[in-house]
């Protein structure tokens, strides 16, 4: 038997392990390996982004806070903790702005807001991609249109903490990404929308700021 032979009787037998062994692969394959580890590194990067935008900005523009009107960048330290400690980049959440509003006021922990939002994970199945994100809440579906999208009423509190430090820097017309690490997110907790330990990108519009005690007025 010569070797051509060899070969061809043994064809078979290699394409049926070769097939076994991409099913293994498929059945253990976790598309949310390392999953708490690049959700962290993502927000870092993108604090470190912001970072240094920031410190370019106040570079060229070194009058008082005259730089913020020439960068859209912002880094918030959580509100629940001491303003007066640097602390780590992970209390803090980014902020990008798309549209400054005109309002007057920000909303307090214990005021509402009015506001549209759509939020959004790391695609688990690209791992090496912070580019592809899934959507895991809504309050409009589509492309966003003000005629026809009804802003969300909701309170300040009893959101994320990222979430809930946003809004409380935010004024009526802004329109924000904003970028929370898992430590200001879900933390270790999951549903079947998040896994654990997600860094949530936001972008939040807001519509209305409300008051408290005074009584949420009705929408159009």
């Amino acid at each position: 038997m010569n070797y051509r032979q060899k070969v061809l009787l043994l064809l078979p037998a290699m394409l049926l392990f070769l097939l076994a062994s991409c099913r293994s692969s498929e059945e253990n394959y976790d598309p949310r390996h390392d999953w708490k580890e690049r959700n962290a590194q993502w927000f870092a990067e993108v604090y470190d982004a912001a970072q240094a935008e920031i410190a370019a900005a106040k570079v060229q523009y070194p009058n008082g806070n005259d730089w913020e009107k020439h960068c859209d960048w912002r880094i918030y330290k959580t509100l629940l903790k001491s303003q007066d400690v640097q602390g780590p980049a992970t209390d803090y959440i980014v902020c990008k702005i798309n549209e400054r509003g005109d309002g007057d006021w920000s909303a307090a922990y214990t005021d509402s807001v009015r506001l549209y939002y759509r939020a959004w994970i790391m695609d688990e199945n690209y791992p090496e991609s912070k580019t592809n994100m899934n959507v895991f809440s809504q309050s409009y579906y589509g492309d966003f249109n003000k005629t026809t999208a009804a802003p969300l009423a909701m309170p300040v509190i009893g959101t994320v903490e990222g979430f809930m430090t946003a809004i409380q820097y935010m004024v009526k017309g802004d329109d924000w990404d904003v970028y929370i690490p898992q430590q200001l997110a879900y933390k270790d907790n999951s549903s079947d929308a998040v896994p654990a330990y997600s860094t949530l990108l936001y972008r939040l519009r807001i519509e209305l700021v409300h008051k408290s005690g005074t009584g949420m007025p009705g929408w159009r």
